[in-house]
C-alpha cells in the first residue's frame, strides 16, 4: 500500500484526497497547509503523519503546543513544504496548494524520486521546462489530478501518441458564462464565488470565473501531454460530464464521462492504474437529456487570452508573469481594492511591460514572479 505526503491537505482537494486516503486505507507521511492550524491538528491527529507543515510561521509554536506528545514533528514556511513534499517513506506526492507556492515542493520531491500526483497547476505552468526535464532524468511519474487533465491522460490509455491529432479541453464557462464586458463591470467577489458546478477555493473559483484557471490549464496541458497551442481546443461545456476528450488521427473522439467529483480523478492519479469503487455517485445520462458546447469568448475574458499568448513562448518566463500578476491581482480583488476587470487588465499590462526571459534556472523563474508581483502593486499604488 503507498504511502502518501499531502500539501494543502486543509483544502477542498486536500479533505477529498484524505477521504480517498481513508477509504483505502493508505498510510500518511506527511501533512501540510497554509494557515488552518486547527483542521491540520485534526487531520494529523487522525492521519498520524511523521510530520506537518504550516506554511504561515507564525502559527508554528502552536501546533508543537497542540501536538506536544504526539510524536508529530512540526514544520513551517517553504523549507517545511520541501521537506514535508520528500518525507522518507513517502510513494507519492499530492501536491494541492494552490499558487506558485507548489513550484519548490514539487521539484524537491521530483530530485528524492517520488512520483507526483499534481493538482498544483501553476507547478507546470511557471516551471514546466525544468520540472518535465528533472522528472525525465530522475524517471519520476506526473500524474494529473485536475479533472480535465486526468480526463485526458485516461482518454490516452492505450493509443498510440502518435496517433494523437489535438487536445479538447473542456471549461465551465464559470459564474459569468455568456456576459459581455459592460455586464461585468461591477460584478463583485461575491457574484464571482458563485461557481454554477464545482465546490473550490476561493482563489481558484476566482480564476474559473475570470477563466484565467483554463488558460493556466491549457498551458498546463501542454507540458503535460507533450503538445504545442495548436493542438489544443478549448470548448465551454456548462454541465461538466464530459470531463475532456483526445481526437485522433482517424476522426475518434474517445472522451472521459462522469459526474463533477474530484474524487474520482484523485483516486485515479494515487491507484493508477486501478479503479476502485469508492461510492461515488454514478453518472445518467437520461437525467441530464442534453450537453451543451460553445466557444470561449476571448474578447470578453481577458485572463484566457493572455495565457494563450503565454502559451505561444515555452522556456520563457511570459507564463510566469501572467500567473504572477493574476495571483497578485486575485488577492487585491478578493480584499475589494480592484474591480473584476481589473484583474485581467493587470495580467495583460503585466504581460506587455514586463520584460520576458529564457528560463535556465529555478532563480529565473523566482524573478519573474517577484516582478510581475510588483508590477501589479505599483500599478495600485500610484
Amino acid at each position: 500500500m503507498k504511502s502518501v505526503s499531502l500539501l494543502g491537505s486543509t483544502g477542498s482537494i486536500g479533505v477529498q484526497s484524505l477521504d480517498i486516503i481513508r477509504k483505502n486505507g493508505m498510510r500518511v507521511t506527511a501533512l501540510a497547509a497554509k494557515s488552518n492550524a486547527d483542521r491540520l491538528i485534526e487531520q494529523a491527529l487522525e492521519f498520524k503523519p511523521k510530520a506537518v507543515c504550516i506554511y504561515c510561521s507564525d502559527k508554528a509554536d502552536y501546533l508543537r503546543d497542540k501536538l506536544s506528545g504526539s510524536g508529530i514533528g512540526v514544520l513551517s514556511g517553504m523549507d517545511g513544504l520541501c521537506e514535508a513534499a520528500c518525507m522518507d517513506g513517502t510513494d507519492i506526492l499530492i501536491n494541492s496548494v494552490v499558487g506558485m507556492v507548489g513550484l519548490q515542493p514539487t521539484l524537491a520531491a521530483i530530485d528524492a524520486g517520488i512520483d507526483i500526483a499534481l493538482a498544483n497547476k501553476e507547478t507546470l505552468v511557471t516551471g514546466g521546462c525544468i520540472v518535465t526535464e528533472a522528472a525525465r532524468s530522475k524517471g519520476v511519474k506526473i500524474y494529473p489530478v485536475d479533472s480535465e487533465h486526468s480526463a485526458i491522460f485516461q482518454s490516452l490509455q492505450g493509443s498510440r501518441r502518435q496517433d494523437l491529432r489535438k487536445i479538447i479541453l473542456t471549461a465551465s464557462g464559470g459564474p459569468f458564462f455568456g456576459k459581455k464586458k459592460s455586464e461585468l463591470s461591477e460584478m463583485t467577489a461575491a457574484d464571482a464565488l458563485k461557481h454554477p458546478t464545482w465546490n473550490m477555493g476561493a482563489k481558484i473559483t476566482i480564476d474559473s470565473a475570470t477563466l484565467m484557471n483554463k488558460g493556466l490549464e491549457f498551458i498546463e496541458a501542454m507540458w503535460l501531454f507533450g503538445v504545442s497551442p495548436s493542438d489544443i481546443e478549448i470548448v465551454i461545456h456548462r454541465e461538466s460530464v464530459i470531463h475532456s476528450a483526445v481526437e485522433y488521427a482517424d476522426g475518434s473522439v474517445i472522451a472521459q464521462l462522469g459526474v463533477p467529483d474530484m474524487r474520482i480523478p484523485i483516486q485515479y492519479a494515487l491507484l493508477y492504474p486501478a479503479r476502485v469503487d469508492f461510492g461515488a455517485k454514478r453518472l445518467s445520462l437520461t437525467d441530464y437529456g442534453c450537453l451543451s458546447f460553445y466557444r470561449p469568448d476571448y474578447d470578453t475574458f481577458d485572463c484566457l487570452t493572455a495565457c494563450i499568448k503565454a502559451a505561444g513562448q515555452p522556456d520563457t518566463t511570459a507564463a510566469v508573469i501572467a500567473n504572477g500578476a493574476n495571483e497578485e491581482a486575485v488577492q487585491h480583488f478578493l480584499n475589494g481594492r480592484i474591480k473584476f476587470l481589473d484583474i485581467g487588465r493587470l495580467v495583460t499590462e503585466a504581460m506587455e511591460s514586463e520584460k520576458i526571459c529564457e528560463i535556465n534556472t529555478l532563480d529565473d523563474i523566482l524573478s519573474a514572479d517577484r516582478s510581475a508581483r510588483e508590477f501589479v502593486n505599483r500599478r495600485l499604488s500610484t
